[in-house]
């Protein structure tokens, strides 16, 4: 059998590039490369309704802004900080039910809020980079070189893409700044611009330039993958034909969701016609190509952005309401709309726990997951949509099993800065560095001893 790289590439008469996963039958002469390490963040907009996400709030009331609170010193000696088992999840996190043990839910971490510039945006740009306050010359705002880019200087070097951006915003209307669309910057005032389109996503991931020519990428590498076929044992042809039925089935729901758009856009609606694609459908379809490059090694380091900030374009959370809706107008009527947005807060719990059970199911080549291999972080910049607090953010950390302990509630001590967390994620990647932004130190608990 001829020897080849574990991410080998076939490439058909087409002109099409098609990674493949790591397979025991073509692995490469010599010793075999551990597993990568890598790391995504899927970063949900207008934060949460508190009572339904955080333990121990399910009957309190509507929480003041406080967007004033000034830190104070911290310590593992503060009444407030505690590790213990996350042994029952609240109703918004029961979507992990099935997880719950490969989770770390942390709580009571907190961002500075810099006055003088807009909510919304300080806290999507801002998000993964939370410098501390004024340290910044060139901004309004504590925008910094945000985590995935510090970290993909370590882990990025030998892929395909140092870093993928994805976002599901499917509009074009432009109503706010970049600065609400956007958490991934490679430097103050310089965005890595995400993509929104599937089939754009499909294409820079595949490489192909053949698509009107033929109906899929798959076709084009069909004859030299059922010659390979031949080489690979009993486990890698199944595990074969199940990364290319995956692709299968992303480029089948690309069709259907580009075949729907159409029509819609015949159709006289109020809203444009965009508004009215199913929502869940279009998250889950860029999530499984965030996982596909994973898994296939074109990228260790993604960022998904559910949608962004305060844009009142409504969406269609299908399965939740009959019309489009507008997460953001919902989100300051909290008191009369409590019972929708606890709808929308678990259907984005949902869209997450899909891509968490769809890791968890693909094996790597030490036969661990790629879960376990993958710090796959949920998380919001504020702490409360209706009051737009930086406080007590819902953060949840999946995966990273042999990086992390899992299965614990964390509730850090009283002013503890979100950046603690990144610092923790970047060394477990890697990175050697004495401190993150505003940090003060590691999260200890969530490491492994």
């Amino acid at each position: 059998m001829r020897s080849k790289s574990r991410r080998t590439f076939l490439r058909s008469v087409g002109g099409a590039a098609l990674a493949l996963p790591w397979l025991e039958s073509i692995s490469m002469a010599g010793p075999a490369k551990g597993v990568a390490k890598r790391m995504a963040h899927f970063y949900v907009p207008i934060g949460v309704v508190r009572r339904g996400f955080f333990p121990g709030e399910a009957d309190q009331i509507i929480p003041k802004g406080n967007l004033g609170q000034v830190r104070r010193s911290i310590g593992t000696q503060d009444p407030n900080y505690f590790v213990k088992p996350l042994d029952q999840l609240t109703p918004t996190m029961e979507p992990l039910g099935e997880m719950k043990e490969k989770i770390n839910l942390i709580t009571g971490m907190d961002r500075t809020f810099q006055t003088g510039t807009d909510v919304h945006a300080q806290c999507a740009s801002c998000y993964l980079s939370s410098a501390e306050p004024y340290t910044v010359k060139d901004s309004a705002w504590p925008l910094d070189r945000t985590l995935d880019h510090l970290v993909a200087d370590v882990v990025g070097q030998e892929t395909p893409f140092r870093t993928l951006e994805f976002s599901c915003n499917s509009h074009q209307d432009n109503k706010e700044s970049i600065y609400f669309d956007n958490i991934s910057w490679y430097g103050t005032g310089h965005l890595a611009p995400s993509i929104r389109d599937p089939r754009k996503m499909y294409r820079r991931l595949f490489s192909t330039q053949e698509i009107d020519r033929y109906r899929d990428i798959t076709d084009l590498v069909l004859e030299d993958a059922n010659s390979l076929k031949r080489e690979l044992g009993y486990a890698d042809t199944q595990k074969f034909a199940e990364y290319f039925d995956s692709l299968r089935a992303i480029e089948t729901q690309m069709d259907r969701l580009e075949k729907m758009k159409s029509e819609l856009a015949q159709v006289t609606f109020d809203e444009p016609g965009a508004d009215y694609l199913p929502r869940g459908e279009y998250i889950r379809l860029m999530g499984d190509l965030m996982v596909v490059a994973l898994q296939a090694g074109l990228t260790n380091v993604t960022t998904f952005m559910v949608g962004p900030e305060r844009w009142d374009t409504p969406y269609l959370f299908e399965g939740l309401f009959d019309a489009p809706r507008s997460h953001h107008q919902m989100s300051h009527n909290q008191t009369k709309m409590i019972d929708d947005l606890l709808k929308v807060d678990r259907f984005h719990m949902e869209q997450f726990a899909y891509l968490v059970k769809r890791m968890d199911a693909i094996e790597e080549a030490d036969g661990t997951t790629l879960l376990d291999n993958t710090l796959f972080t949920y998380g919001s910049g504020l702490g409360d949509g209706s009051t737009h607090q930086y406080n007590d953010l819902p953060i949840i950390v999946a995966g990273g099993g042999k990086l992390t302990r899992r299965g614990q509630h964390i509730n850090m001590a009283e002013g503890t800065p979100l950046a603690n967390l990144w610092l923790t994620q970047a060394r477990m990647m890697g990175a050697q560095m004495e401190r993150f932004a505003d940090s003060t130190g590691e999260i200890e608990s969530l490491k492994v001893s």
